[in-house]
């Protein structure tokens, strides 16, 4: 039996993303942005919320983490190197560590460029990566803070993950991204298809991640850079679209 994963819209095109591990009955959600649509998806089900992972310290990703703790008893797990920007934590992590999660772990993985402090988690007990705001589908967040050198290395970490990972960003921009991968790769014939796929998931009003890593890596333009400043002239130009 393997972690699973269900998604909370939240904002205009936010995600928080609930994990359960079914052996131990263990809840945690992923970057509450706010409290509200995480506590009605828990409470129509079991009601239950054992942790708090957030990923980096921008407020549409942490706005309702100290009130789920307080409604349900949750822990908050944060990356120690940025704490002081981060609600109180109750489990401070750094790179390479490994949260038990009942009979799965998720490990800390550094990804410095969005925000210097960011990081993300992987859960090999379902192949899921939780990125924040890393890696989009077709896309990569923005350099608020880090460098595209930075960032080129924080997607190499990456690397060693399986095709089939689940890859679970924290915001709906997926067919904004689609437009400038297609000006950037447009003979690209597998991105080609996953821009019509992502067009009809729009149409439908459903979402278009949960996607696999190996489509990205197909698809995405950012994740297929092949040097530091391949992808920095990339985000400048995507910046610039």
């Amino acid at each position: 039996m393997t972690v699973s994963l269900r998604a909370v819209p939240m904002f205009s095109d936010n995600y928080a993303w609930i994990l359960r591990e079914p052996v131990s009955g263990l809840v945690a959600v992923v970057d509450p942005g706010e409290a509200g649509p995480v506590a009605d998806a828990l409470r129509a089900e079991e009601g239950r919320l054992d942790f708090i992972f957030l990923t980096h310290h921008h407020a549409d990703h942490i706005g309702g983490a100290d009130e789920l703790r307080a409604a349900f008893g949750a822990k908050i797990v944060g990356f120690r190197g940025d704490e002081a920007r981060l609600p109180k934590l109750d489990v401070a992590v750094s790179e390479g560590d490994n949260v038990p999660f009942g009979a799965a772990t998720l490990r800390v993985i550094e990804v410095p460029g969005h925000t210097l402090g960011h990081i993300a988690y992987y859960i090999e007990d379902g192949h899921i990566l939780l990125p924040g705001d890393t890696l989009f589908s077709l896309g990569c967040g923005r350099l608020f803070e880090g460098s595209a050198a930075q960032m080129f290395d924080s997607f190499a970490k990456f690397g060693p993950l399986p095709d089939d990972t689940l890859v679970a960003c924290a915001h709906e921009y997926s067919a904004s991204n689609a437009k400038f991968a297609l000006h950037a790769d447009p003979d690209n014939q597998a991105l080609i298809s996953r821009a019509a796929e992502i067009a009809a998931l729009r149409e439908a009003g459903r979402a278009t991640i949960p996607v696999t890593l190996g489509v990205e890596r197909a698809t995405n333009p950012f994740l297929r850079a092949q040097s530091a400043e391949a992808f920095g002239l990339l985000r400048a130009a995507k910046d610039q679209f």
